[in-house]
């Protein structure tokens, strides 16, 4: 429990320091003053298929982007994939593996790599190119440890290594991603059995790290003083921070159709629905409202919808971003093995964006 409190204590701190702080600081006056965008991007099929609302009840692998508490209800293992083609023609591919750790904990491993394709290398006297290409890329590693601290609070904290590199530049960093989500118990009856757990809250801190620099031969460049003589002149680059954000969240659990299991003493659903809802608050954007629905026959098919608000969302001339807000997704999971409840799941989601025609995102996942 005293681990429990110094978690809850520190998540509470940072996430009234980052509120303050970027309240009087206010947020459109540090656009475009952090670095490694890509933290923001959510390259998993199923979290973003109903807006990312699920900070409150995300499960298994996803928790290490959407909240790292999520993580800790891993059955107990896991292996997933996902395909992004992101906008403009950028591929995101993302993968990783979680395992149970002793009887309460989980540990995770995920990859997401970002590919820009081939680029022609250009020069000054060849602006045309014909002399190679180059292909950058952006990587992000995470390690994460979740686990239950008791039937009602779960947590976990990431630990992420950054890298982005060009041809003769490159910038690295470290960031922490720390959440708790807390399982409310709300249905049960009044004997304290057929627990329904129904109502779930979520608070995640993201991207609190160290700051990023460009270093490397492309930072300089060959100059000649007055007399001719050839030098070296680098550039300094200037430091920039991480896209810190706070995220918090609720999800509510309908079950539709409910049948009792009187011997163990148990409520289940072949029809499910889940409504769920987030603030996120940005440190370098805009304030985001995330509201979105899961609906789930038996363990066979779901489907998934949601909405991302932000503040001139509904005018290009407005919009910061070039999503819309709009999403949706669906997965087919069909049953490897009944008597543990493995299963293998196909995941795909799709972002709405104007324009460039939308972001797909599908995924493979095995869970045992």
């Amino acid at each position: 429990m005293k681990n429990l409190y110094l978690i809850s204590t520190i998540l509470i701190t940072v996430a009234i320091s980052l509120i303050s702080t970027k309240t009087f600081a206010g947020n459109e006056q540090r656009v475009g003053s952090n670095g490694a965008s890509e933290l923001l991007i959510n390259p998993w099929a199923r979290s973003t298929g109903w807006g990312d609302a699920n900070v409150a009840c995300v499960v298994g692998l996803e928790g290490m982007h959407q909240n790292i508490a999520g993580l800790a209800f891993t059955r107990k293992t896991e292996f997933a994939f996902t395909n992004t083609q992101w906008i403009a023609d950028i591929a995101i591919n993302s993968g990783g593996f979680a395992a149970k750790v002793g009887e309460t904990g989980v540990l995770g491993v995920s990859i997401m790599n970002m590919n820009y394709g081939k680029i022609d290398i250009t020069t000054a006297d060849l602006p045309e190119g014909g002399i190679g290409t180059y292909s950058p890329s952006n990587n992000v590693i995470g390690i994460g440890y979740a686990r239950e601290f008791s039937n009602s609070i779960y947590g976990g904290i990431t630990v992420k290594m950054i890298s982005e590199n060009i041809a003769n530049a490159s910038a690295s960093g470290v960031a922490i991603d720390a959440g708790i989500q807390y399982v409310t118990g709300l249905g049960k009856d009044k004997a304290g059995n057929r627990n329904r757990d129904n109502l779930r809250f979520g608070i995640t801190m993201k991207n609190v790290g160290t700051t990023m620099k460009y270093k490397g031969d492309g930072m300089s460049f060959t100059g000649f003083s007055e007399n001719g003589t050839s030098m070296t002149i680098e550039h300094r680059s200037q430091e920039f921070e991480l896209p810190s954000l706070i995220k918090i969240g609720f999800s509510y659990h309908f079950r539709l159709a409910p049948k009792v299991d009187e011997v163990k003493e148990e409520v289940s659903s072949d029809h499910n629905l889940i409504v769920a809802a987030n603030f996120t608050s940005n440190s370098f954007t805009k304030d985001q409202y995330h509201v979105g629905l899961e609906y789930g026959f038996k363990e066979y098919l779901f489907l998934r919808g949601g909405f991302i608000y932000e503040d001139g969302i509904f005018d290009i001339g407005t919009r910061s971003t070039a999503f819309t807000g709009p999403t949706g997704g669906l997965t087919l999971q069909v049953p490897i093995n009944k008597e543990n409840k493995s299963v293998l799941a196909i995941d795909y989601s799709y972002r709405f964006t104007e324009p460039f025609g939308g972001v797909h995102t599908f995924g493979a996942r095995v869970t045992l």
